[in-house]
């Protein structure tokens, strides 16, 4: 860790470029910022990390991770790391890792017990949050239907805080294909609906949790695509007793999600 790399360096100028999904898309590779996401990356997939960018004082913060780390290590400006981020105040500590997806064909061979599929989602928060609460609930695979946010992006990143390298991604999933083909391999699909014909209690009661199950979450204003819920197993109502008008998608993926993990374990 000798040369100082500016903004104008060949290395920053190319990785500022991933901070876009169309340069993620063609290079393969996104960024991951902050220690969380960093730690994971190294931990879970070091294959994965070409290098990290660390300022002088994250690198100091953070000498305890990066001494060992198994990839370059390059020093970099503030002003430099602060184009590789997209917040307000920059970490100063980014690794450069491979996509991670995996092809829709690897659910179906071997369906994990519990998965997520997001149709329409446009909020790259809700994308990182999701993310993280399917891999709390032991989710195998999230799978970001065409049209989706995309779970590289800087802000989904930083919203999984790490979970993103521990679950199988897919993305581009034409859904209405591979829907079909999961109930066919033995996959209960579940759409949350909040206008739902069942409530979430009834299919704990019922055994239905008990498999594999695949929940479908859409878009947070309009929900899940007629055309898609017409594919599950059932739509699916949260009840509430109380006045609020709705959830939130983040909050009823965990609540859906959290009580299929409790089914799960009871069976």
């Amino acid at each position: 860790m000798t040369e100082l790399l500016t903004e104008r360096s060949a290395r920053i100028v190319a990785a500022r470029k991933l901070t876009r999904r169309a340069g993620r898309d063609a290079a393969g590779l996104f960024l991951a910022e902050g220690r969380q996401a960093v730690s994971e990356a190294l931990a879970t997939a070091p294959d994965g990390v070409s290098e990290v960018f660390a300022t002088e004082p994250a690198a100091a913060a953070h000498s305890d991770l990066l001494a060992g780390a198994p990839v370059p290590v390059r020093l970099v400006t503030g002003k430099a790391a602060a184009g590789l981020s997209e917040t307000v105040t920059p970490q100063g500590l980014v690794a450069v890792c491979a996509l991670r997806d995996v092809a829709p064909a690897t659910l179906v061979g071997t369906p994990p017990r519990l998965s997520v599929a997001l149709a329409g989602l446009n909020d790259p928060g809700n994308a990182g949050t999701v993310l993280r609460t399917a891999d709390a609930c032991g989710a195998g695979a999230v799978v970001f239907g065409a049209g989706s946010a995309d779970p590289y992006g800087g802000k989904a990143v930083r919203s999984s805080a790490g979970s993103l390298f521990h679950v199988d991604v897919v993305r581009g999933a034409p859904l209405e294909e591979l829907l079909p083909v999961l109930r066919a391999a033995g996959v209960t699909v579940l759409a949350a609906d909040g206008g739902g014909e069942v409530e979430l209690p009834g299919l704990v009661a019922d055994g239905r949790l008990a498999g594999p199950v695949l929940w479908l979450f859409g878009n947070e204003a309009r929900g899940v695509p007629a055309e898609l819920a017409a594919l599950a197993d059932a739509r699916v109502r949260i009840p509430m007793r109380g006045r609020a008008e709705s959830l939130n998608l983040a909050a009823a993926a965990a609540i859906c999600l959290y009580t299929t993990q409790l089914a799960q374990g009871a069976g």
